[in-house]
């Protein structure tokens, strides 16, 4: 049986919290034989934000294992979400947890890079850590 929790993103730049409108967002989960499966693919708003994405989730009472692993036991879904815009950095988050029937927010704040140089020469690379829980 699944449940399913909902991922919030937003993308801003610099530490004034600057909104970045039209930033392309990647939602993806770790698929079969290494191949990602796609769950949601948007731009951002004037708010720097993305329609809230719905994950499946293990269901609240099977989860057996604070530290385990998605179908082990563990109390979330993990995802990876990448965010790009032209004259930015690409950052990508992995191992983003969504737990049942919670409202995940993700925030992600894109650096300018140097002019001439493209996102996809230039990205962060974040992963969060499990929550020991």
């Amino acid at each position: 049986m699944q449940a399913t929790g909902t991922l919030s993103v937003r993308v801003y730049t610099s530490q004034a919290q600057i909104p970045l409108e039209g930033a392309t967002v990647v939602v993806a989960t770790p698929g079969e034989e290494g191949k990602w499966k796609l769950l949601s693919l948007q731009n951002t708003d004037s708010s720097g934000k993305i329609q809230p994405v719905q994950i499946d989730t293990p269901v609240l009472g099977e989860s057996t294992s604070p530290g385990g692993l998605p179908g082990d036991g563990a109390p979330c879904a993990l995802c990876s979400v990448w965010a790009e815009q032209p004259g930015y950095a690409m950052l990508q988050m992995e191992n983003v947890q969504v737990f049942p029937g919670v409202e995940t927010v993700q925030n992600m704040e894109l650096i300018p890079l140097p002019q001439g140089l493209c996102s996809l020469q230039q990205r962060d690379v974040w992963d969060i850590p499990t929550q020991d829980l």
